[in-house]
C-alpha cells in the first residue's frame, strides 16, 4: 500500500493551523478576520487524513506501507502499532528537508513521472492519494493557494480526470472520497481534501515505462530502524498490559471524582447542577465513532472497596481496539500481570490507594 498527500504543506498540519487563526495575510497585508469566518475542523484536517489512512489499514491489513512525501514521519509513527504491518517506508524528495522534518512539493516534471514510478514500477495493490480541493479555498480567509509553495491545486474535476486516466493506463480502479466537510450552505464545494483510492485490477499486468537502466536511479536511505513487531506475542503482551494499566488507573481516579461529586451534591441540596462528570478520560480526544463505541460498552463499577473495569470496556478504547485482540486472548495475555474478577470478565483494582492524595486536584 502507498499513501501520498500531494502538495502537503511543511509539517503536514501547517495550513490547518494557520487557517484557524483570526489573522490572515492577503497580498502581504494583514487584515482582521471575523471569528465566524474562520473554518475550524474537528478533528483538525491533518488528523482526519491520518485517521482515513488508519481506518484503511484497519480494513485491508496491508503488510507493507510506504508514505510518499512523509515529511515529519508522523503518519509512520502512528502506523507502527498495527500488528499487520511488517514494513514501513517513508520517502521524501529532499534529504535535508527529510532530516529537518520538512516537505517538498511536486513540480510539473515530477508529477508527470510520478505515475510511471508509483503505478508502473512499484505497482502496489493499493494506493491512496489525497490532495487539496481548490474549490474549497474561497471559504478560507485567504482565497488563493493553500500554501505559497504550491505550484498549483486541482479542483475535483481536474483531480478525477487525472486519476481516471492514470487508473485506466495502469489497470487500476479508483474511487473518490475526502475529508474535511464544508460548512452548512457550502456543500457544493465538496470536501476540503479530496482523496482517490486506487486498487489494482486482478489479472492485469501493469505496463512498465522505464528504460533498462532504471535500476541505476535508486533511493538513498537516510534513516533506518527496526522495531519489535506486534505480531510477536511477547511484544503484543507488553503493549497490551501497558495500555490496560494506564486505562484502569485513569478510570479509577475518575471513579473517585464521580463519587466525590455525588457526595458534594448530597451535602449541598441547593446545588442544581446535574450535568455530571465528563464521559471521557482526562486529556483524551476521541472521534464520534470512538466515543459511541466506548459508551456502548459495559461501564466500570464498584463493589465495596474494589473497582472493576470490564474487559469489553478496555477493548473499546482506541489504543487497545487497534491491537485487534479478542476478549479471550486479551484475558490470557494480561492474566499474570493484573488481577481479574472471579469470572475473568473484568480487571479488578483497589478503589483507593495510599498515594491517591497526590491526585486530589485532578
Amino acid at each position: 500500500m502507498i499513501y501520498l498527500h500531494l502538495f502537503s504543506t511543511k509539517s503536514g498540519n501547517k495550513m490547518e493551523e494557520e487557517n484557524e487563526q483570526c489573522n490572515s495575510a492577503i497580498d502581504g497585508n494583514f487584515e482582521e478576520v471575523c471569528p465566524e469566518k474562520v473554518i475550524k475542523f474537528k478533528p483538525p484536517l491533518y488528523k482526519q487524513r491520518y485517521q482515513f489512512v488508519r481506518d484503511f489499514v484497519d480494513q485491508h491489513k496491508p503488510k507493507k506501507v510506504a508514505d510518499l512525501g512523509c515529511g515529519d514521519t508522523e503518519l509512520l509513527r502512528l502506523l507502527k502499532i498495527y500488528p499487520c504491518i511488517q514494513r514501513l517506508v517513508g520517502v521524501d524528495i529532499d534529504k535535508e528537508k527529510l532530516q529537518s522534518n520538512g516537505i517538498e512539493h511536486l513540480d510539473s516534471d515530477d508529477l508527470a513521472r510520478f505515475p510511471e514510478v508509483v503505478f508502473g514500477y512499484l505497482s502496489p495493490a493499493m494506493i491512496v492519494i489525497s490532495t487539496p480541493n481548490s474549490e474549497f479555498n474561497p471559504l478560507f480567509p485567504t482565497v488563493t493557494l493553500r500554501d505559497a509553495d504550491h505550484k498549483f491545486e486541482w479542483n475535483r474535476m481536474e483531480f478525477q480526470t487525472w486519476a481516471l486516466q492514470v487508473a485506466n493506463r495502469y489497470h487500476y480502479s479508483v474511487e473518490f472520497t475526502g475529508v474535511g466537510e464544508p460548512p452548512a450552505g457550502a456543500e457544493h464545494v465538496g470536501y476540503c481534501t479530496q482523496i482517490g483510492v486506487f486498487q489494482k485490477n486482478s489479472g492485469k499486468v501493469t505496463e512498465l515505462c522505464f528504460p533498462e537502466q532504471h535500476d541505476q536511479h535508486v533511493y538513498e536511505t537516510v534513516y533506518k530502524t527496526s522495531y519489535p513487531s506486534l505480531q510477536q506475542e511477547k511484544m503484543l503482551k507488553f503493549v497490551l498490559v501497558g495500555e490496560v494499566l494506564i486505562l484502569v488507573e485513569r478510570l479509577r481516579l475518575r471513579q473517585q471524582r464521580m463519587l466525590r461529586e455525588q457526595k458534594d451534591l448530597c451535602n449541598d441540596p441547593d446545588n442544581t447542577d446535574s450535568s455530571g462528570p465528563p464521559q471521557v478520560l482526562l486529556g483524551a480526544v476521541f472521534t464520534e465513532a470512538e466515543e459511541a463505541r466506548i459508551e456502548n460498552s459495559p461501564k466500570p463499577f464498584c463493589e465495596g472497596d474494589k473497582f472493576f473495569v470490564p474487559l469489553q470496556r478496555l477493548l473499546a478504547y482506541p489504543k487497545v481496539h487497534r491491537l485487534r485482540v479478542t476478549e479471550e486472548r486479551m484475558r490470557s495475555l494480561i492474566a499474570d500481570s493484573v488481577q481479574l474478577s472471579s469470572d475473568g470478565s473484568a480487571v479488578m483494582d483497589d478503589l483507593y490507594k495510599s498515594w491517591d492524595y497526590q491526585f486530589e486536584d485532578y
